[in-house]
């Protein structure tokens, strides 16, 4: 007797069963430790990617999709561009115009130190599906390879905790990762039991609500916004001043 092929819906919820990049369940308790050791250290990034991975569930697969529902979405998803590959490039890197995206992305990574290949190896940590040939993997690897030009969009600075507890606020707005919300909610924690704490987190907040207001970064291409004025770019994607955190820094002196 002839074995009857698997109806289509059975398919897709059999490949989910077996897939580990899909059925994950949150891991709240592994989450803690590592939300601990991050603010007892700011610069442990290993802990970002563990609180990533504990908690943002299903965010890589509605990212994916909801990537192939933009007018270049598919166009993106089948040229698969490794972005970290692209970035670490300093032929491209340094081929933009003064002004351009690209151009202050190149001056972020000759101020910091930092590059887009560190920040792979760190997320690589304890994580055997982070290189996977799987289109969510892949859209995970672009999250994660443009964090640092978010950066550069949103005038966050990379250098100092506020800076990014206010970009990982915007990144929530983006994504909606229970990962990101968890950071920036005990950010703001953190930040309101020391002095000038509540100008602190009035910046983490405009972080989320600028966030919510932006155009969905995840849908651009970065290799053409790279070549946009910054200028241009920020207006074209909503992305207004932060005037909150602005004012701190200048409090702060």
């Amino acid at each position: 007797m002839a074995t009857q092929p698997m109806p289509a819906t059975q398919t897709m919820k059999a490949n989910r069963a077996v897939d580990p990049l899909v059925n994950r369940r949150r891991d709240w308790l592994g989450a803690l430790r590592a939300l601990r050791r991050l603010l007892a250290d700011a610069n442990d990034t290993t802990q970002v990617f563990k609180i990533m991975r504990a908690l943002n569930v299903g965010t890589m697969q509605a990212g994916y999709e909801r990537l192939l529902q933009t007018p270049q979405g598919g166009r993106l998803a089948f040229q698969h561009v490794e972005l970290a590959e692209r970035f670490c490039d300093p032929a491209f890197v340094g081929s933009f115009a003064p002004g351009s995206v690209g151009a202050a992305y190149g001056a972020f990574l000759a101020r910091t130190g930092y590059s887009a290949a560190g920040l792979a190896d760190i997320s690589r940590t304890d994580d055997p599906w982070r290189d996977a040939p799987h289109p969510y993997a892949w859209y995970g690897r672009r999250m994660r390879d443009s964090h640092d030009v978010w950066h550069v969009l949103t005038g966050y600075r990379a250098d100092e905790p506020l800076g990014e507890a206010c970009l990982v606020a915007f990144t929530y707005a983006q994504t909606r990762g229970l990962g990101w919300a968890a950071i920036a909610v005990a950010s703001a924690l953190k930040a309101w039991r020391t002095p000038g704490g509540k100008p602190a987190v009035s910046a983490i907040r405009e972080g989320y609500r600028r966030g919510r207001a932006a155009a969905w970064l995840p849908g651009e291409d970065y290799e053409r916004l790279f070549a946009e004025p910054l200028d241009q770019a920020r207006a074209r994607l909503g992305i207004g001043d932060p005037t909150a955190y602005l004012a701190f820094q200048q409090q702060a002196g």
